[in-house]
């Protein structure tokens, strides 16, 4: 398992949210949990108000959007199979987690 690694959601919501794309740094690989973010499907969220927030990504042939506000940490048993990489996109992901957790002023 790697960081921006893709897998199936084996949770109850994997019609709508097909995927979870993997987060966490590889510094805690020894940990029994690791924490993802769900890939909705985009024609469940309809429009995206912040595509910085919410980047859109293809995976095999489902148009997803990353649901930064839905980050959980789940057992590593519970993930499901490898799908694909979204490593070359790290930065978009890591841009919309900074979002998230970023002390705003104002």
């Amino acid at each position: 398992m790697a960081q921006f690694d893709v897998h199936r959601n084996t949770g109850k919501h994997r019609d709508d949210t097909p995927y979870v794309v993997l987060v966490q740094s590889s510094l805690y690989d020894s940990y029994r949990r690791r924490v993802v973010v769900p890939l909705v499907k985009k024609s469940v969220l309809g429009k995206i108000g912040n595509p910085h927030f919410n980047p859109t990504f293809r995976i095999e042939k489902n148009q997803v959007v990353l649901h930064p506000l839905e980050i959980v940490s789940v057992p590593n048993e519970k993930l499901g199979e490898y799908v694909a990489s979204l490593g070359h996109e790290g930065g978009r992901i890591m841009d919309a987690l900074d979002e998230l957790l970023t002390q705003a002023s104002g």
